[in-house]
């Protein structure tokens, strides 16, 4: 095992105490794998049964995975059936505690794991902006929301402040789960230890400060903001909080609790790996003075004919499909249209991988479902479905023809979860699920 970077070691000693003997001992032992049931997913309970055990005390949703087993291999993976995460990395999403209805920003959202958290907790009500402000990594934020078939998220690529200009006093919640040192993850990537510095921390603090002075700006009056990082130390943690407080006398910390970890002292909360079973995790939960402004009725927004009757063409193929989008408006990005959630505010201008629900690809007299669409229906949504078991469903996944008695666009399933879409004529279904996510055998 690499070993852990001394001034780490001597300032976690100054820190724990008694406790850093048992500390030091966690970070050697294996860590407890985890993954996420995906409430989009009927089923997903039952069908994660052969990889998983305990619920992680502070995530109902949350399962520590079975010694042994790879759920990341089976096609309930690619169907959206869960998301693997680690366990303690559940607890900022549970504190942020999502209402449905409400408008909530995930400032820092990339690989997506609490975006999808956070959507499954709104239930497909309301709205969320999911951001990253690496190209590369938004996009792996768009794919993960289209693989857990979130249909009310618009997945933004820009800088907190570009996101603060447009959307003063907008958010009823924001989490900033901010770059960090990461030390929380010295046990899981033991690399990490090697990319650590001693100035590590103080340079991390300072920019953690910039990004939440931006989210503060954004919060409207009575909303809640709830930083976190999986670092151990006090300077990106407590003493980031109490110097963002100095500078924004509006917010106060907030008390919560979760179940498994315990209380929150002053609005901060720590999950320790010796003392939880999960990695390292802090989370503070803050509260903006003031009472929030009545929000404003949400109406449809206005359809040409055009779209009306691709709208009819796509109501053909999935009549089930508006039940995924709340007062729908819509958007032609080129020759896709996309349905948006009424709650979601203007954004012309940002870059943005992927605008709520991606409907189909209009083409001169035709149209092509989209696989987002595919992926955010279930069997009964669609007009014709064909369910296949784990061999057929690993061959369809890595781009193989199926037989079929069907004809025409067809919801491709495994265990009642979606794969994609298959075309099917004189007995052969042809595979439409992406290239760019096919597997190799």
């Amino acid at each position: 095992m690499i070993p852990l970077p001394a001034p780490f070691s001597d300032s976690m000693r100054a820190l724990l105490g008694d406790e850093a003997a048992p500390f030091f001992r966690a970070l050697e032992a294996p860590y407890a794998a985890a993954l996420r049931l995906n409430p989009f997913r009927p089923g997903a309970e039952e069908a994660s049964l052969p990889f998983t055990d305990e619920t992680v005390p502070w995530c109902p949703a949350g399962r520590y995975i079975r010694p042994d087993t790879r759920p990341g291999l089976s096609p309930l993976h690619a169907a959206g059936a869960y998301y693997i995460q680690e366990a303690s990395a559940m607890a900022p999403a549970a504190a942020l505690d999502a209402q449905p209805g409400e408008l909530v920003l995930d400032l820092c959202a990339a690989p997506g794991g609490k975006s999808g958290q956070i959507a499954g907790a709104l239930a497909g009500r309301g709205a969320l902006i999911a951001n990253e402000p690496d190209a590369a990594r938004a996009r792996l934020l768009a794919a993960t929301m289209e693989r857990l078939g979130v249909a009310n998220a618009l997945v933004t690529n820009a800088w907190p402040q570009e996101l603060a200009a447009r959307f003063p006093e907008t958010f009823d919640a924001i989490l900033v789960d901010a770059p960090c040192s990461g030390e929380g993850m010295f046990r899981r990537e033991p690399d990490s230890r090697l990319e650590w510095r001693e100035g590590s921390p103080a340079g991390c603090a300072a920019r953690q400060a910039g990004i939440l002075d931006q989210a503060a700006l954004m919060l409207r009056p009575g909303g809640r903001l709830v930083y976190s990082t999986c670092t151990f130390n006090r300077a990106e943690n407590e003493d980031t909080v109490s110097a963002f407080l100095d500078r924004h006398p509006d917010f106060a910390p907030e008390d919560f609790a979760l179940p498994g970890v315990g209380e929150s002292k002053e609005g901060c909360l720590r999950l320790w790996p010796h003392r939880v079973r999960g990695d390292g995790q802090f989370a503070a939960r803050l509260r903006k003075a003031g009472s929030p402004a009545p929000a404003a009725p949400i109406r449809p927004g206005r359809i040409d004919r055009d779209i009306q009757a691709r709208l009819a063409e796509l109501k053909a193929l999935a009549p089930g499909w508006e039940g995924h989008v709340e007062t729908p408006r819509f958007l032609l990005r080129g020759d896709v249209l996309c349905a948006l959630p009424g709650a979601l505010p203007e954004f012309t201008g940002l870059k943005a991988p992927r605008c709520g629900l991606h409907l189909c690809r209009l083409g001169r007299g035709y149209i092509e479902p989209d696989h987002a669409l595919a992926m955010a229906l279930r069997p009964n949504e669609a007009a014709r479905s064909a369910e296949f078991d784990e061999a057929q469903a690993l061959r369809l996944l890595s781009g193989e023809t199926a037989e079929s008695a069907f004809k025409g666009w067809t919801l491709l399933t495994h265990r009642g979860m979606p794969l994609g879409w298959g075309k099917a004529s004189g007995g052969v279904m042809k595979n439409h699920i992406p290239k760019g996510l096919r597997i190799h055998l």
